[in-house]
């Protein structure tokens, strides 16, 4: 299982910084608060929901369905192929999914500029955890169910350390992708190149 933002691609390629800035907008615009203020309500939200869009439903009703059409109208532009890393996803044993906090079309769109999208079996958004997010273990178990996935038979790739903790409590192995660790007793390996960890495993 692996993350999507900042873990198919290289946090350098700085694709999030768009839906950032999207999020910060909308947050503005649907509460009508200054883009000053918006853009510390999305890192509250994020702090204390999970995502940005947790926050946003559980506080203000907002339409799920509307914020993710949103903030994921971007350009592509900055993400270049991986045919190598491609080669590395599918030569790993049993399936390989995908699941982000972001939507499954987006998803789709970020591994199709990748070159990545036949190396995957299934992605999963958002939207497939009834909106609920990483970290949430109730989200984690929702795509399982969804999948089919055995926790004690898997692995999760994520930049994001707090989102390993629950998949570390249901049993799988879990790898954090970032440039720099983050000890934690949840995470049993630490990589700062994707390709370079998955090689060594094939």
């Amino acid at each position: 299982m692996f993350d999507l933002d900042n873990t198919l691609y290289p946090p350098a390629m700085r694709l999030f910084d768009q839906i950032e800035e999207k999020m910060t907008a909308y947050v503005s615009r649907a509460l009508g608060v200054s883009r000053e203020n918006a853009d510390r309500l999305r890192t509250s939200f994020w702090e204390q929901y999970g995502t940005t869009l947790a926050g946003l439903m559980r506080e203000h009703d907002v339409d799920p369905h509307d914020y993710l059409i949103a903030v994921h109208d971007i350009s592509f532009d900055a993400l270049s192929p991986d045919p190598h890393l491609a080669e590395l996803i599918a030569e790993l044993p049993g399936r390989k999914i995908v699941y982000t906090n972001g939507s499954a079309p987006y998803a789709a769109q970020v591994l199709a500029a990748r070159g990545l999208e036949a190396a995957f079996d299934a992605i999963y958004g958002v939207e497939h955890a009834d909106f609920a997010p990483k970290p949430e273990r109730a989200a984690f178990e929702r795509v399982f169910a969804r999948d089919g996935l055995v926790p004690t038979e898997a692995a999760m790739f994520e930049d994001e350390p707090r989102n390993l903790a629950a998949p570390h409590q249901m049993g799988l192995r879990t790898v954090h992708v970032a440039p720099e660790p983050a000890p934690a007793d949840h995470i049993h390996h630490h990589t700062d190149d994707l390709a370079a960890f998955l090689r060594r495993l094939i």
